[in-house]
């Protein structure tokens, strides 16, 4: 079994990484680390308020006993000497300053944004950008690491990247138009004004959040070169804002591909796009792209727990006249599953079928 560690595991993005690991069969939880004012107490004290007993676990599936009992670790100070992997669940901030410190002997997966621009860092998903696995390599090699950094994307980047992926494969994209319907747990758990705020309402702008997606969804889809990765000559803008949606980003997602296609030729290479079909990833889903032919689908209530989370379902897929070889569509994809945990232990699964972890 590899013995990994979360490091974060109070936060919401921790306990995601809890759920998603806590019956892993390749993978065991070995260690929990977290802030200094949570270190030394175990896990369940280390979540529940002291001033009124609040038990502060915020996903749906319940958390094991043994992890509840698990002593929780200064982050700083956390020993990883028998760990063979980091998840980091960690703020930008602090990314920036713990993660190099552990990759300099472990491998590190992380869903913070610290270090997604690095040009020697791959922004991973499985089956889309694999090939980039190899810029690991001279990663190492370049800082003097016996470890590595790799991040998730953002999650409103990753839905949209799988969707466009057998696209651009089959027909080449010269243009991505992109407008968000983001759920309120990509913000965090607030239930003070911005809880507020959203409630009868939209927010039409998400800090930092389109040019993430712009930059990511070029580098994801890009050629690997020697040292770095060459972005993909593709012309990407959205617009992100946030909806009253518990879980689930929404999309509405208009291409210009660089070739003829139509409607149906899109549905059909996005059907038969599978690329992990037989590498035995036990959080693979069994479709990346599921696609609906209901005209009322996919919708963020219904479809975000395909697969468990795991696959992007998309709908509504037609021609859009006002572009060259136009093509729009509707996608769904699951923020807090495969947009954070989940997404990050398949990568994770990759890497160790890959034998970079272990």
């Amino acid at each position: 079994m590899i013995r990994a560690a979360i490091v974060g595991a109070t936060g919401i993005v921790g306990q995601q990484f809890i759920v998603a690991l806590q019956n892993h069969p390749w993978i065991k939880i070995a260690a929990l680390a977290a802030s200094e004012r949570s270190a030394g107490k175990i896990y369940k004290e280390s979540i529940t308020d002291p001033k009124n007993g609040a038990f502060k676990w915020y996903c749906d599936e319940i958390c094991d006993t043994e992890i509840l009992r698990m002593p929780v670790q200064n982050a700083l100070e956390m020993d990883i000497s028998g760990i063979d992997l980091v998840f980091s669940a960690v703020e930008s901030d602090q990314a920036q300053i713990l993660e190099p410190k552990y990759a300099a002997t472990k491998p590190v997966i992380s869903t913070a944004s610290a270090y997604r621009y690095e040009q020697d860092v791959p922004i991973l998903i499985p089956g889309i950008n694999s090939e980039q696995i190899a810029l690991l390599d001279k990663q190492r090699k370049a800082r003097g690491w016996k470890g590595f950094i790799t991040p998730n994307p953002n999650c409103t980047t990753i839905g949209m990247a799988i969707t466009l992926k057998p696209i651009f494969d089959a027909f080449g994209i010269k243009m991505v138009l992109m407008t968000s319907l983001q759920a309120i747990s990509g913000a965090g758990r607030n239930p003070g004004v911005i809880g507020l705020d959203i409630l009868d309402n939209v927010i039409p702008f998400i800090s930092g959040e389109e040019e993430k997606v712009q930059k990511e969804t070029q580098k994801i889809l890009g050629t690997l070169s020697e040292n770095s990765i060459k972005p993909a000559d593709i012309l990407v803008s959205c617009t992100c804002t946030r909806v009253n949606v518990l879980e689930g980003h929404t999309e509405s997602v208009f291409v210009a591909t660089r070739q003829p296609c139509q409607p149906d030729d899109v549905a059909r290479v996005m059907r038969d796009f599978n690329p992990l079909k037989d590498l035995g990833l036990p959080s693979a889903p069994k479709q990346m792209i599921t696609v609906n032919s209901d005209p009322f689908r996919p919708q963020p209530r219904l479809d975000r727990n395909t697969e468990n989370g795991m696959s992007t379902t998309v709908g509504r897929i037609r021609k859009d006249p006002a572009l060259e070889n136009g093509i729009k569509y509707v996608l769904v994809s699951h923020n807090t599953k495969m947009g954070a945990a989940r997404g990050a232990t398949l990568t994770a699964e990759l890497l160790i079928k890959q034998g970079y972890i272990g």
